[in-house]
């Protein structure tokens, strides 16, 4: 099992104005992202949302591909769902990950854009750098960005994927570049 584990979190996350909100869990993202952890063999990915509706929502999601007719139908997909566990929180996914790996994990964030504030800035040679030995939960945010007290609890900061000067990537973009560049094979 990898010691690297994804987390997509809905809150806390920051909206346009720079208020701290929570987003919603969309069906891209559930699938899109399964499917490239069970490609990169993460251990997991958290889907971290503290609303109970959105969590019955993946549940369905899940149910279908995991038990239902989905899994029949596509069992490459039920492959990639296997790899999603909901949490209400960061510190629940934290609590799995310590649980599963006999050892709590470091936090690295990523960010679309520079986090004010943050004094954590250690970037891509830095992850490479870190003890692949301790287990790692890299955290994707969502609307306009992760909240600065949840990056400020972070070991790390991914700097933005920049390929030129326009940087409006989806998270599965995000989600997708960053995982290669970081245990892709090379």
């Amino acid at each position: 099992m990898s010691r690297l584990y994804a987390a997509l979190v809905h809150h806390p996350v920051l909206d346009r104005e720079g208020q701290e909100v929570t987003t919603a869990v969309t069906n891209l993202d559930v699938h899109d992202i399964a499917r490239l952890a069970r490609t990169y063999e993460l251990g997991a990915y958290f889907i971290v949302t503290p609303v109970e509706a959105q969590r019955r929502l993946v549940g369905g999601i899940l149910t279908h591909w995991l038990e239902g007719k989905g899994k029949a139908r596509v069992p490459a997909r039920s492959l990639a769902m296997e790899t999603v566990r909901l949490v209400a929180d960061v510190e629940e996914a934290r609590a799995a990950i310590t649980e599963a790996e006999g050892r709590p994990p470091v936090l690295w964030a990523t960010a679309a854009r520079a986090v004010e504030g943050s004094d954590v800035g250690l970037g891509w040679d830095a992850w490479k750098a870190r003890d692949p030995e301790v287990p790692a939960l890299l955290v994707f945010g969502t609307g306009h960005g992760l909240a600065a007290r949840l990056v400020a609890e972070c070991e790390g900061l991914l700097p933005p994927i920049r390929a030129g000067g326009y940087n409006h990537l989806s998270v599965r973009a995000a989600v997708a570049i960053a995982l290669d560049r970081l245990v892709g094979e090379r």
